[in-house]
């Protein structure tokens, strides 16, 4: 584990199933992410796939392994990102390719014994249809829960800007929806959608801390690496540590063109931070 930090620090990379690098992720091949990720001194990735399902869990985690890293979560970005796939979409079809997608990627993840997170694929309203895709949603998410215990993991609900969906923006709603499930479930904070939702992060995480599973962190404004001498860091470990958090850190951010900049810079700020825990 990272030194002087209480939680495993991870990264995101994708799959290789991925149609291309996801952009919030390190760029680069997984086995080429995974090696540079550990010279840095991260204890895992957060994994974005597109269409990994259980029967590539094996070649993963040996990828993954084989650089004296593990597998922490897996994401599910990319379903809508790189190929426009939603729970919410008119089509029947592509909700049915959507949930089919995602139902793969949880029994990936059980088999890795790790969480499932969602985020945009759950999707957008249209006019006069709001109330009809947001049953959609419902049921569809209830499933995919039911599907992530079933097989041992866990889904991780991402409350997410209005800008990358129409469901569940905020903590404290997307906590109200986990608390509906019959199957056990949490959240992923992300700093990003905190600030564009103006909730206050402190706050989110004295109030959320014990049912959150991961805290995915950029620098404010510019979504870039984080900054060495952020005065918000120490406060937010602090926070997360009052708070019984348990889960794990994951850095989601632009790469500025250089991911292995990106992410030595994010690596030495946030462990730099961690001093205040000592």
């Amino acid at each position: 584990m990272t030194p002087r930090l209480p939680w495993p620090l991870a990264y995101t990379v994708s799959g290789d199933d991925c149609a291309a690098p996801m952009p919030l992720g390190y760029a680069a091949p997984l086995a080429e992410a995974v090696r540079h990720l550990a010279e840095f001194g991260y204890d895992g990735v957060e994994v974005q796939v597109r269409e990994t399902g259980a029967r590539d869990a094996e070649a993963l985690t040996r990828t993954v392994e084989a650089a004296g890293l593990r597998v922490l979560g897996i994401g599910t970005g990319p379903v809508a990102a790189q190929d426009q796939l939603t729970l919410t979409d008119p089509s029947p079809d592509v909700r049915r390719h959507a949930l089919f997608r995602l139902l793969g990627a949880a029994r990936l993840a059980g088999e890795l014994g790790v969480p499932v997170t969602l985020g945009q694929t759950r999707g957008t309203f249209l006019p006069g249809l709001a109330d009809m895709q947001r049953g959609w949603a419902e049921r569809a998410v209830e499933q995919l829960a039911e599907e992530a215990s079933a097989h041992g993991s866990r889904l991780l609900l991402e409350p997410q800007s209005r800008a990358n969906t129409s469901l569940w923006h905020t903590p404290d709603e997307t906590r109200a929806v986990i608390e509906s499930l019959g199957a056990p479930a949490g959240l992923v904070l992300d700093t990003h959608h905190l600030d564009a939702e103006g909730v206050d992060t402190m706050r989110a995480i004295a109030d959320h801390a014990a049912v959150t599973g991961c805290l995915q962190l950029a620098a404010p404004v510019t979504r870039g690496p984080l900054t060495v001498g952020d005065p918000r860091l120490p406060s937010l470990l602090k926070a997360l540590h009052a708070g019984g958090f348990t889960g794990w850190l994951t850095l989601e951010h632009t790469q500025d063109g250089d991911s292995p900049r990106a992410a030595a810079r994010s690596w030495t700020a946030l462990t730099d931070a961690a001093a205040v825990l000592a």
